[in-house]
């Protein structure tokens, strides 16, 4: 890293420098490119790195300052998950299959993006298909987490998380069917939304579990967060699971305080709880008290120990129909060397798709199968109706429901690979929201065994401003998020 440029700043005070004239985007991009390489080589963050395509974004939107264009993001360099599609650039989704797939069109993130003026520096390396927890399960390998090399980043947007704790960028997108952006952003200590289900456009991403997933912001402060959610949300008709409601000037109301804000704790959540997490989570409570919020530790919400179950159920189902599609005479990977038509098509699936991915498949195949599709996969749509209804139940009463992110802080490369139930426990705490559609945000509040953990609230739907505001306030009165691992 060079002395020119501060790249431990936040977006927001680079945009301000950038209209100041201290310095401009092409400058800022140039720098974060090159500390990108060097961190590279530690964290496996990327599976492409857009130099060229980057330096050339740059000037466009020194061009449009000059021009007097206003842009949100005008200058800032962003990572997006390699689930985002970006024309003619490869979008692999951490898959062999996709290895050598370009779209030949944007993402709506992608584009929203670049008309704010961000510049997409690179695709970060995920799960294959989002499909994990650890960011183990790549193409391109494991990602490492920045606080400790030995220690996966949580997934599936590890490499999005990780860059975004190394200050490698300010900003990144991830995508989060059960957790895949919360968990990771607690494992490396930075904010991570999951908005309300239909918030943001999904048109152009890979899909995984379509009724689960959204895209979210993730950032080393509220701020940012708010500004990259305040650009990416809102109404597309390329996808008709899109909310058309306006969406607010997130970033413009952070500093409403939270006095009367009622905080409800499900009472089942202690058990089995770590005694550091739980210390770590009575910290925070103590800060919202203190700033006049009411905390319940003792409510009842009976489904939540059925999320998980339900949740591989449904995942896995719509898993198994959405990745049909990858037969590799299309386009992706082709097992070209087999001659007999069903032998290449049987090996462009073995070969193309990974461990995990075949796991979930298969999973998900026997869910919907004939005998077991009322006694598993209906079942668990039943489940989800009760999840819910539990969640509107709370509302009621309640502004926000807290928990931990995870069960612990992360855990080392490789100890869960062949232990896949740990491995889903993983996203005991985020699941829930994910099934219900509710939004959720993971904040930084501590760290056990040197190693960042995060604190989850979760809120109605729609009210993502809350959520910020929340986290604005615990910023101001923690440091935890203002630690930078030391590569």
């Amino acid at each position: 890293m060079t002395n020119s440029i501060n790249l431990l700043k936040p977006a927001y005070q680079h945009i301000a420098n950038i209209l100041d004239g201290k310095y401009d985007s092409e400058a800022l991009t140039s720098q974060t490119i090159k500390n990108l390489h060097l961190q590279e080589s530690k964290l496996n963050a990327y599976i492409t790195i857009l130099d060229d395509y980057a330096h050339q974004r740059a000037e466009i939107v020194q061009k449009q300052f000059q021009q007097k264009t206003k842009l949100l993001l005008g200058g800032i360099p962003i990572a997006v998950k390699d689930m985002l599609a970006l024309k003619n650039f490869p979008t692999t989704a951490g898959s062999k299959i996709l290895e050598n797939f370009i779209p030949t069109f944007n993402s709506t993130v992608v584009e929203k993006l670049e008309n704010a003026g961000a510049i997409i520096i690179g695709k970060t390396s995920c799960d294959e298909f989002a499909m994990g927890s650890s960011n183990e399960f790549s193409f391109k390998g494991p990602v490492h987490n920045p606080w400790d090399l030995d220690s996966v980043p949580g997934g599936s947007s590890g490499g999005s998380a990780a860059t975004v704790a190394a200050r490698g960028v300010s900003l990144s997108i991830g995508t989060d069917t059960g957790g895949s952006i919360r968990q990771p952003a607690a494992f490396n200590g930075i904010f991570g939304l999951k908005p309300t289900y239909g918030r943001v456009s999904r048109f152009g991403v890979v899909a995984f579990a379509s009724s689960l997933e959204q895209v979210g912001p993730m950032a080393h402060n509220v701020h940012d967060l708010a500004l990259l959610l305040r650009v990416i949300a809102g109404h597309d008709e390329q996808d008709s699971t899109t909310l058309n409601i306006e969406v607010p000037e997130y970033d413009k109301f952070l500093d409403q305080g939270i006095e009367g804000l009622k905080i409800a704790i499900p009472k089942n959540i202690y058990k089995g709880m770590n005694a550091d997490m739980k210390k770590n989570m009575q910290t925070s409570l103590e800060i919202f008290k203190r700033n006049g919020a009411i905390v319940d530790e003792d409510i009842d919400f009976p489904s939540w120990e059925s999320a998980l179950p339900a949740y591989y159920l449904i995942a896995t189902s719509e898993a198994s129909t959405n990745l049909a599609r990858y037969d590799g005479f299309r386009y992706g990977y082709n097992a070209s060397e087999y001659k007999e038509l069903w032998k290449q098509l049987e090996n462009t699936r073995g070969i193309g798709f990974g461990q995990e991915v075949k796991r979930r498949i298969l999973l998900g195949t026997y869910a919907l199968s004939a005998g077991y599709h009322d006694q598993y996969y209906k079942k668990a749509l039943r489940l989800r109706t009760l999840i819910k209804s539990d969640f509107d139940n709370a509302f009621k009463k309640y502004d926000v429901i807290v928990t931990p992110t995870t069960p612990s802080s992360a855990f080392k490369i490789g100890e869960r690979v062949s232990k896949p139930l740990e491995m889903y426990m993983s996203d005991y705490y985020t699941l829930p929201a994910n099934i219900a559609g509710n939004p959720a945000i993971s904040v930084p509040c501590g760290f056990i065994n040197n190693l960042p953990v995060g604190l989850q609230i979760i809120g109605r739907n729609l009210e993502e401003q809350r959520l910020l505001q929340i986290a604005a306030l615990h910023e101001s009165e923690s440091s935890w998020s203002r630690e930078v691992p030391n590569l």
